[in-house]
């Protein structure tokens, strides 16, 4: 290789050596939690749905170095016409980032033996929308959908809606809810 090439090459890469450089510092700055940050903390709420009313706690906080969301969540249904037993039901999720897809992931685990794992490009244009479509659910019959909405409502609350879908049908409500900050705003 004579000495004119020899430039060209370490040229071109010193040239892609810079444009990546610049590409991941990009990146770096970028902040894909950002979005989600006001979920961050404890939350107190009522809901009402196919369970009938109920009264429930969530907690969202980050984990593993603020590279993961998770989110526990309890809501508790009395003894009603609706559901004559009561029950308490949990799950716990885990929302990841795919940076290949750039798409969160949020795997949550039910108590009751569901797992689903569902899919969000992050909010909607409007900043305080976001919603989760199921790409995946264990231990429900095959076809079934699920969609999870989270939109804020203003600096202390916000609506979680729970829709789910048979094989081949719409979207339906499931259960609703409002959830507030517990404690002082942010």
């Amino acid at each position: 290789m004579n000495s004119r090439t020899r430039i060209i090459v370490l040229a071109v890469l010193a040239s892609v050596s810079i444009a990546w450089r610049a590409s991941a510092q990009t990146e770096a700055k970028t902040d894909v939690w950002a979005p989600f940050k006001f979920f961050i903390g404890h939350w107190e709420g009522r809901g009402e749905g196919q369970g009938g009313a109920s009264t429930g706690v969530q907690e969202w906080r980050f984990i593993l170095g603020g590279r993961y969301l998770h989110v526990t969540n309890e809501a508790r249904f009395a003894s009603q016409e609706k559901n004559p037993q009561g029950e308490v039901h949990q799950d716990w999720g885990v929302i990841s980032f795919d940076q290949m897809r750039k798409k969160y992931v949020f795997r949550q685990f039910h108590v009751e033996g569901f797992v689903n794992q569902y899919v969000s490009d992050g909010p909607e244009a409007d900043g305080k929308t976001f919603i989760f479509v199921s790409e995946a659910i264990e231990n429900i019959p095959p076809g079934f959908r699920a969609r999870l909405t989270y939109k804020i409502l203003n600096e202390n609350e916000f609506q979680q809606t729970f829709d789910l879908a048979q094989s081949g049908q719409d979207f339906a409500c499931y259960s609703q809810g409002i959830m507030k900050r517990k404690g002082a705003a942010r």
